[in-house]
């Protein structure tokens, strides 16, 4: 209890930086050198290089749309607290989602399985959502950025989801559509509330 109450946003940020930190270490050793010392045999671990690659910017963005979602907190509440830890936990699932995906040389069940692991950093990501800008009497975010950050997070969880079942017949695809759900989280703030920072 006294180090719930010790628990500041400050303090939060700083310990998930270090979880994500972490994260991109384990990623990084997991690469390892080909078995020749040739530019073929490198060429043809492409499904590792492939794999990494999406990790790394899969952990980048999330990084980057945690500490904007962060910015929001007035306070580290046993309920934030908890969700954090949740989208943490599922982050954590990605240096061994990504291992088994490139030893495998994307087959179906791991990519299915790295597709899972998207939906479920997705989902407690919405759940923080749901706690810092949902349930906020905040100011400076409007119903209807609030709306697009809402449509968002469940549109690209369905995809999520979608992902990982076409992945069973079709990693490629699977994995395509990953990538793509991606590219919506490049920039975390809704163009409205861009505009709105910089009127300020």
């Amino acid at each position: 209890m006294a180090m719930l109450r010790k628990a500041t946003p400050e303090r939060l940020s700083a310990f998930s930086d270090g979880v994500f930190a972490v994260l991109i270490t384990v990623l990084v050793l997991e690469l390892r050198p080909p078995g020749l010392p040739t530019f073929k045999m490198l060429l043809l671990l492409w499904p590792t290089w492939l794999s990494y690659a999406v990790s790394y910017l899969f952990i980048a963005i999330v990084w980057i749309n945690h500490h904007y979602l962060m910015r929001y907190a007035a306070a580290a509440t046993p309920r934030l607290l908890w969700f954090n830890f949740a989208h943490l936990f599922s982050m954590s699932l990605l240096p061994f989602s990504t291992a088994w995906m490139a030893v495998s040389e994307l087959a179906p069940q791991p990519v299915a399985f790295y597709a899972a692991v998207f939906f479920l950093v997705n989902a407690t990501y919405t759940g923080l959502i749901w706690e810092l800008i949902d349930r906020s009497t905040i100011g400076g975010v409007s119903s209807r950025v609030r709306r697009i950050m809402r449509f968002r997070s469940i549109a690209t969880l369905c995809l999520f989801a979608m992902a990982a079942v076409v992945a069973l017949k079709y990693p490629l695809v699977g994995l395509g559509i990953c990538i793509c759900c991606l590219i919506v989280y490049l920039r975390p703030d809704p163009p409205e509330t861009g505009m709105a920072i910089s009127e300020k």
